[in-house]
């Protein structure tokens, strides 16, 4: 998927599956043929996973990769999930594609990030060779960090019981690389500041190992307006894109002979275009195809509150919807590749174009499907118009939602079916009940029995006049503190 940056930048999206874990990355290529790759890494706080993300890199001239950091739904510094180093295995593979489409070497990358954005850039630029590195408050011991500060993030890396043993072989892995003297050669900027509050424990220790370095500099940030660990990147953004803006050209700030002007505009794009293509987010087969929308039907009105939307998206793992550019929502889709979704809030009168497209279980996106409707105060006690003649649609179902929980063993169907004369219900092949469907589409059903505890999955259907069903609905829910044996329906 390519999406219109601002300044005119496109920026394309995709995810490398080649590896044991889907990477997923945004890329924008250089300005005026530049001849360089700026890899950014994420902070805790990065939007969706991305570092840097939000315009403030518009202006560099070198080709940008962003990499997300969100591994099986959990962080990772890019380094581990439970202790397993696939996933650092995964991004490096994944830069060094990306860099070798573009057919530079380690001597014409930079490595970009803040906090454990810092930390990953650091890490990968000592250990696999990359020339120049940019770190903005970095943690060095990063097995102390995420147990003590952020455990839901250390139990993802570390494991379930956040073991000792792990904690210090995680802490490790940084100061071994400057104990070991890894990559001598490489432009290492760090920032920092004694109001940064993990300065004393996770940066000063550490000083002089990088003060081995010969081309180590360190940007001592100290200002009353700084309070606190997220401050220092912030006061320091504009000397940050200037050494940016310097490496991007060749440039390195400090001693040394300096190559400028690094730039071929006319240069062959094919191995990039191949790759970008091979990884593109938005996957263009029939085989992943867009997803169903069967309510509300194209062209028809819903209530302003009260809607139900459903459809399908087979080999989906859930559907994403917008509308103008903003994110409504993200049902998932159940295994039988249906899904549903009630809006929270209310309609605004009028037209509503949204859009909707399925989502892989590796992340991958399906083309869009596009919905045109009105909603209208008028629908507010009924639903989408029916065309007489033409096949229902499913029906609407309003409670319970899907995958609710129901308290309770008693389950009270209602919904929407324009134009259905009854509304029937089936599970596991067995017909439950049916109910009359009101002249204004309403319908409600009461089943008579108590429901058995657990999860059930109930098939609603719509029927007219001469007895023609409609699509199923599929309904999941759960139903929780029913009585001692309560039976699933009446027998």
């Amino acid at each position: 998927m390519t999406k219109a940056a601002s300044k005119g930048r496109d920026i394309v999206t995709g995810i490398d599956t080649s590896g044991a874990h889907p990477v997923e990355y945004r890329f924008a290529r250089a300005r005026k043929g530049n001849r360089h790759l700026t890899v950014v890494f994420a902070n805790l706080a990065a939007p969706d996973d991305y570092g840097w993300s939000t315009g403030v890199l518009d202006d560099l001239r070198s080709n940008i990769l962003w990499i997300r950091d969100r591994f099986q739904g959990g962080i990772s510094y890019y380094l581990c999930r439970e202790m397993d180093f696939a996933v650092e295995r995964s991004v490096i593979e994944l830069i060094t594609k990306v860099m070798r489409s573009l057919d530079l070497t380690p001597n014409d990358v930079t490595l970009w990030g803040s906090s454990k954005g810092g930390s990953a850039a650091l890490y990968f630029g000592l250990r696999y060779g990359f020339r120049n590195m940019v770190a903005c408050v970095p943690q060095f011991l990063i097995g102390t960090f995420v147990r003590d500060v952020y455990p839901k993030v250390g139990r993802s890396m570390l494991g379930e019981g956040l073991a000792e043993e792990n904690v210090r072989a995680l802490d490790a892995v940084l100061p071994d690389l400057l104990r070991a003297g890894a990559n001598p050669e490489a432009n290492i900027y760090l920032v920092s500041s004694p109001q940064d509050e993990q300065y004393t424990v996770q940066v000063e220790p550490f000083l002089g190992l990088l003060q081995r370095y010969p081309n180590f500099n360190f940007i001592f940030s100290e200002s009353p307006f700084i309070t606190e660990h997220n401050k220092v990147t912030v006061r320091n953004v504009p000397p940050l894109l200037g050494i940016a803006y310097l490496l991007a050209d060749g440039i390195a700030p400090r001693f040394g002979t300096v190559r400028n002007g690094y730039e071929e505009p006319d240069r062959d794009s094919s191995a990039l275009d191949a790759f970008l293509a091979a990884t593109a987010k938005v996957q263009q087969t029939e085989t992943f195809p867009p997803p169903v929308v069967a309510v509300p039907a194209a062209g028809g009105a819903v209530p302003c509150e009260g809607s139900r939307f459903t459809g399908s998206a087979p080999g989906a793992v859930r559907v994403s919807v917008w509308e103008n550019g903003k994110f409504l929502a993200s049902p998932k889709v159940a295994p039988d590749g249906t899904w549903g979704w009630t809006p929270t809030g209310p309609w605004t009168s009028g037209s509503h174009r949204i859009k909707i497209f399925a989502v892989s279980p590796t992340g991958f996106h399906s083309k869009t499907t596009e919905v045109v409707f009105t909603a209208d105060e008028a629908a507010a006690a009924g639903s989408a118009p029916h065309v007489p003649g033409q096949p229902l649609q499913a029906p609407q179902v309003t409670t319970p939602e899907c995958y609710e929980q129901v308290m309770g063993a008693a389950v009270r169907f209602t919904g929407l079916a324009g134009g259905a004369a009854q509304v029937g219900f089936r599970m596991g092949g067995t017909l439950l009940g049916t109910c009359p469907v009101a002249a204004d589409g309403r319908w409600t059903w009461d089943s008579g029995w108590a429901w058995q505890e657990g999860m059930h999955t109930v098939e609603v259907f719509a029927m007219d006049a001469a007895g023609a069903e409609s699509p199923t609905a599929l309904l999941p829910f759960a139903v929780l503190n029913a009585p001692a044996g309560a039976q699933p329906f009446g027998y």
